[in-house]
This record gives C-alpha cells, structure tokens and sequence, in this order.
C-alpha cells in the first residue's frame, strides 16, 4: 500500500536525521534523511515512496523563511551596492564556468551537469534548480555540491578567526534580518503565521500555475517579503519546523538519487574536492577585492561571497559582529540572480550549445 510505503520512507529518513544530528553533521535534518533514505531504497527497491506534496509543502517553509531575510535593512543594503554585487557575481559564476569546463574536461561529464554542480547557491535551491532542469544527473549534482557545502562550513568559520580575516571592528546592522537564530515559542507564531500560511500558498499555488522558476521555493519567498514590507510582522520559525521542511526537502530528493549512474565514483569525488577548493580561493580572492572597494573588513567581504547557504553565512556573521545586513543582502543578492536569471541564461547557452552540435552531425 502506498501509506506503508510513505511510512517506511519517513522512519527511515527519521532515523537518518537523528544519526547526523547526534555526529553534529552540518544540516543533518537536509542530509541524514537523504543518505538514509538513498541506502534504504537501494537495499528495498519498490518500498519506498514520498508524494511530491511533502516536498512542496518543505519548499513553500523554506521560502517564508528566505522572505523574512528581505528586511528593509537588507533591501537598501541591496540598492546601494548593487553595481558591486552584480560585478561580483558575475565575476563569481564565470569562475565558477570555468571550474565547471575544467571538470567536464577531466570527469567526461557533460558540460551541463558540472556547471549545475559548481554554481554556488545554497544545497537546497541548487538540488530543486537541477531537478528542474532538463538532461541534468541529479546524482552528481548533489554530490558536487554536498562536497563543497561541508568544506565550506568547515573551512570558512576557520578562515574567518585566522588572522587573515579576524579583528573586524564593524557594527551591525540594527536591524538584524531574521536569518539568525533565535528563541521562538509556539505562542508568538499566532495570529500573523495564519496570514503568511495563506500568502505563501497562495503564491506558489499562482506562481506554479504561470510556470514560475521554482514557484514553490520563490512564490513564498516573494510574497512573504511583500507582506512584511507592507508593516505585517512575519514571525520566525521555531527550529523544529525548519527540520521538518529540511527532512521533507531532503527524502525527496534521496529518492531522486540514483548511485548507478555516478560513474567513476572516486574521481567524481576527488574532482568535487578539488573544485570545492578552486572555489573557496576564488570567493577569497573576490572578496579581497571588495573589501578594498568597500568599507568593510575581510571577514564580511568573505561571508558576503562566500559559496554557502545564506543562513549559515548569516549566522557567522552574526558571531563575529561583521556587517549582517551586508552579507545578507550580497547572499540574497546572488540567491535571486541565480534562480531568475541563471536559468533562461543556461537554456539558451544550451540550445546555442545544441544547434551547433547538430549542425556538425
């Protein structure tokens, strides 16, 4: 029965999330039940089974919570540095095409799939990108990408109290975006969390029907940024619900994983290792730039580049007192370049890409 088969999925991907969380595993609510459930169904073919309901109910979560980061603070942040942060992301994703030719090269991968693999957005958009993308390995993807999220979140919190980066003297905004954790009751979630329930429903439902990029992830995201703007506030999550989504997210995409169709295993990872590097030293260069062109220190440029998920930058840097509104408008920033513009760019790169290869034939 399809119920069994959903029950199996979440006690799996349950166990998944409580075995990271115990190794204190970067996201282990995102990765535990994703790895769980990868092996689960590879042991038990045919007894597994997520509605994709779930996993669009995890987006629409993850999108209120993006919403609620585009604070007045972030957004005027945005407008007055946006000539740098669109040089630097460009800057940044034709490194990051370059890594990814360099890859293809070296792995015989298409060219495609590395590029999806090297673009530097959080795990989760760049897993629901790639799904949405036509002729993309989904395996490589997220391998690529769950390889360099953990060397970042290893490697970035050390680079950021080295010397190179450490002493930063800056305030923080006054307004901190709600990116950063905090103590959340139940009781503060009601009444407005009703408001904001019914707009980010509202807007992926109507974004999904006008074929939105990512409707589910970006419907939400929109409209909660609207409503709040408009004096409504938007409560933050308490850190059980963002585990939730993080499981719905991650089963689902568990199951989309298939390991046959990664080949060569051991070189797909070490070029993943290795690009992770390339990449982390190409944000390190970028942000010495910026850094020198702004008035800010090291450790905020850094963050503000950095290849990670916005909310673990936004965390950092709200440890160290660098400049949150600065780094949560740059991560932003490059959030919404990638989902709206990365796309079409890659559809008619490839299309130009596809017409040339027939022509040769």
């Amino acid at each position: 029965m399809k119920s069994t088969r959903v029950l199996i999925t979440l006690v799996t991907a349950l166990i998944g999330g409580f075995v990271f969380n115990l190794l204190h595993i970067p996201i282990p609510w995102l990765l535990g039940p994703m790895i769980a459930v990868l092996l689960g169904s590879s042991v038990l073919k045919d007894k597994y089974e997520w509605p994709g309901m779930i996993r669009n109910t995890g987006m629409i979560i993850v999108g209120y919570t993006i919403g609620l980061s585009l604070t007045i603070a972030a957004l005027k942040e945005m407008v007055h540095q946006f000539p740098y942060m669109l040089l630097m992301t460009t800057l940044l994703l034709l490194y990051c095409a370059g890594i990814a030719f360099l890859v293809s090269k070296l792995s015989k991968t298409d060219y495609k799939t590395a590029l999806m693999g090297s673009i530097p957005g959080g795990l989760t958009q760049m897993i629901i990108l790639a799904e949405d993308t036509k002729g993309i390995n989904l395996t490589v993807v997220t391998v690529t990408q769950v390889v360099r999220l953990m060397m970042i979140v290893i490697s970035i919190p050390l680079l950021i109290v080295s010397p190179i980066f450490s002493k930063t003297n800056e305030k923080s905004a006054t307004t901190l975006p709600n990116i950063v954790t905090e103590q959340i009751t139940w009781g503060s979630l009601f009444p407005n969390i009703l408001i904001f329930v019914l707009v980010c429903v509202v807007c992926a439902i109507v974004g999904n029907k006008i074929n939105f990029p990512t409707a589910f992830l970006l419907g939400p995201a929109i409209g909660t940024a609207i409503v709040q703007n408009l004096g409504i506030h938007g409560p933050s999550l308490p850190v059980l619900i963002i585990n939730i989504a993080q499981l719905m997210i991650g089963t689902y995409v568990g199951l989309l994983l298939k390991p046959n169709s990664l080949v060569n295993k051991v070189r797909t990872i070490s070029l993943s290792i290795g690009s992770g590097f390339l990449l982390i030293f190409g944000a390190m260069g970028l942000s010495y730039l910026l850094s020198l062109s702004q008035p800010i220190s090291r450790a905020t440029a850094l963050l503000s580049l950095a290849p990670g998920g916005m909310d673990q930058m936004g965390v950092i840097a709200h440890e160290i007192h660098a400049n949150l509104s600065f780094v949560a408008g740059y991560q932003l920033f490059r959030t919404f370049f990638i989902f709206f513009l990365v796309p079409p760019l890659l559809r008619m790169l490839f299309k130009i890409s596809e017409k040339r290869h027939s022509e040769k034939g």
